[in-house]
């Protein structure tokens, strides 16, 4: 079965967001910090007359990352909870099946604990993104993903 995507670039890796996780995709302006949070945790910002958090995914993937500062975010909901996840670039929306990772395309490190299968786009595999999984790393709690 085919699904919808959102095509994105984080620390240099092109990745797949399934669109049913994606609200809305915004331009982020002014960010509040919020102190003693993780690194990934960039503060929070008002959009639409909500509050988000915003999160470095780059950051929350992987903390040997370099931070950069990426302005555009896909906005999405966990356990209630908005969050603005920065991405590097955003591409257009897509359908495409998703598969299971073959055992040679297994993404390294970090990556690995927020994949969730891939696409095939322009004859490239594409990881598949767990926004719920980048979220959880981001709070330090890995485990609430799974």
């Amino acid at each position: 079965m085919t699904e919808l995507f959102l095509l994105a670039r984080v620390a240099g890796q092109d990745v797949a967001i399934l669109s049913d996780r994606v609200e809305s995709v915004v331009d982020i302006a002014a960010v509040s910090p919020v102190p003693r949070t993780s690194r990934a945790v960039r503060g929070l910002a008002a959009l639409r007359s909500r509050v988000v958090t915003v999160i470095d995914t780059a950051l929350a993937i992987d903390p040997a990352n370099e931070s950069s500062s990426p302005r555009r975010a896909v906005v999405t909901q966990v356990d209630g909870h908005h969050y603005a996840l920065l991405v590097d670039m955003l591409d257009d929306a897509y359908r495409c099946e998703v598969r299971p990772l073959s055992s040679g395309l297994m993404p390294g490190g970090a990556w690995a604990a927020v994949v969730g299968g891939m696409i095939d786009h322009d004859g490239r595999a594409v990881l598949v993104l767990n926004l719920t999984a980048v979220v959880a790393r981001a709070a330090g709690n890995e485990r609430a993903a799974a």
